[in-house]
């Protein structure tokens, strides 16, 4: 069930609710995951596979696929407008309130 281009939700930590992609495979225990961050939130991490819940769809990319490649293929199989309505306003409102934020500290 945990194969790479497995789209996840994931249950635990600071990015518990977000949805993230399989890209590698570790062990019978730990994947690598990527969100990517620009797209849903999700860095690039290891992550254990008791901390996410696999859904019903994938994306065609191979392992440790870069970033980019990722973002094209969720793109292309619009796993975006798949994901509930919710989690996605949720996101626009992250990506509006990292861009009016300063960049620099006073």
């Amino acid at each position: 069930m945990m194969e790479v281009g497995r789209v996840c939700m994931k249950l635990a930590g600071r990015e518990a609710g977000k949805h993230c992609v399989i890209i590698k495979k570790i062990d019978d225990t730990f994947v690598t995951v990527t969100g990517p961050k620009g797209l849903t939130g999700v860095k690039r991490r290891r992550c254990n596979v008791d901390h996410l819940e696999p859904l019903d769809f994938t994306v065609d990319i191979k392992a440790d696929a870069p970033d980019s490649e990722v973002e094209s293929a969720m793109k292309k199989e619009k796993v975006l407008s798949k994901i509930p309505s919710a989690v996605r306003d949720v996101l626009k409102k992250e990506k509006t309130e990292a861009k009016k934020a300063p960049k620099g500290k006073k």
